[in-house]
């Protein structure tokens, strides 16, 4: 089905890449760029963005290594997930007035393949919940805990960066799958309130209170079965000298060092996963698609029926989502970030 919706303007804008950041990324390595507003061709739809995503990986696209994901060219308009209404459809399956999750984000109006968008339901659930609750990150929580840790009921569980989208999700998945236990570390006092009384976390500690090894030891006195990591650095040798038998650990992320300018040590302790027996992989959500299905069947009614909270903070104003960016690198959110055109 095809058709047209009214428009609001003829104008875009769209933020480019213009250097690759060395460090923290700098204002000047980026420019926020006016454009018109695209037309699309036969079988491709127009749609305004509704949210925006920015997460942790997009700052590796930033760099010119290679990678798992190419990266961002310079000059050009960068992408991430996107969420909004169909403007205009060329296409058979989407009309006018859809609503799609896409991956042509960093702009107010993207026009894309109708294959590349997803219809999703606006009346099922808020639109921004399938950019984080419902949707990679979800996938990401979901998937890393249950296949790549191998989750099974009566683990001990920490999750290090837990008030974040990712963290908050494994924390609250693995409470409703049968933890005996469930330990997160956050940034500040607020967030490890957030996640004991919010989210159901059985202890939580403020990473910036004291060396994570000992707060790690007094939350989780008889060690931990799976450790989901967000963070790297002290937080995943705390949880190797933590490990019980055959404990896992899933890298996630590692956002501590992300902006490092030079390699970070890794784990002195790695010696200890001989005497433990444990394992350390590192997964990719595109990796694990074929559980989309069975993620949405369990996690969605969770989320209907508040089983599984979630937080979001939303930054108005697209020339504000560098900023919005910047502020998830620092730990600024809670929950996912997600920026409203």
């Amino acid at each position: 089905m095809k058709g047209t919706a009214a428009m609001t303007t003829n104008t875009n804008r769209e933020w480019h890449l213009l250097s690759r950041p060395v460090g923290w990324p700098k204002p000047e390595d980026f420019a926020l760029v006016e454009t018109p507003v695209p037309t699309p061709g036969e079988g491709q739809i127009l749609v305004r963005n509704t949210y925006l995503s920015v997460d942790p990986y997009m700052r590796g696209r930033m760099s010119a290594a290679k990678s798992y994901v190419d990266p961002f060219e310079l000059g050009k308009v960068m992408q991430g997930g996107a969420v909004g209404e169909v403007i205009e459809s060329r296409a058979e399956g989407i009309a006018a007035g859809d609503h799609v999750l896409h991956f042509l984000g960093w702009r107010e109006y993207a026009v894309l393949d109708a294959q590349h968008a997803v219809k999703v339901d606006p009346d099922a659930a808020p639109l921004s919940a399938y950019l984080g609750v419902l949707g990679m990150t979800g996938l990401t929580a979901y998937a890393g805990l249950l296949r790549t840790a191998s989750f099974k009921e009566g683990d001990i569980v920490f999750v290090s960066g837990a008030a974040g989208a990712v963290g908050s999700q494994v924390g609250q998945i693995a409470k409703l799958k049968g933890a005996s236990r469930v330990i997160g570390s956050a940034g500040s006092d607020e967030k490890v309130r957030l996640l004991v009384e919010e989210y159901g976390f059985d202890a939580a500690f403020n990473y910036k209170n004291g060396p994570v090894s000992e707060q790690l030891r007094e939350a989780a006195p008889d060690g931990i079965d799976v450790y989901f990591d967000n963070v790297g650095g002290d937080h995943l040798e705390a949880a190797i000298g933590s490990l019980r038998q055959g404990g896992r650990i899933a890298v996630c992320g590692m956002i501590s060092v992300y902006n490092d300018t030079e390699p970070a040590p890794g784990p002195r302790n790695l010696a200890r996963l001989i005497q433990t027996r444990g394992r350390i992989e590192g997964f990719l959500v595109n990796d694990h698609r074929d559980l989309q299905p069975q993620f949405v069947r369990e996690v969605g009614p969770w989320v209907a029926s508040g089983r599984l909270k979630y937080r979001e903070t939303v930054v108005d104003g697209i020339e504000n989502t560098l900023e919005a960016f910047l502020g998830l690198l620092r730990g600024d959110n809670t929950g996912k970030m997600v920026v409203k055109p």
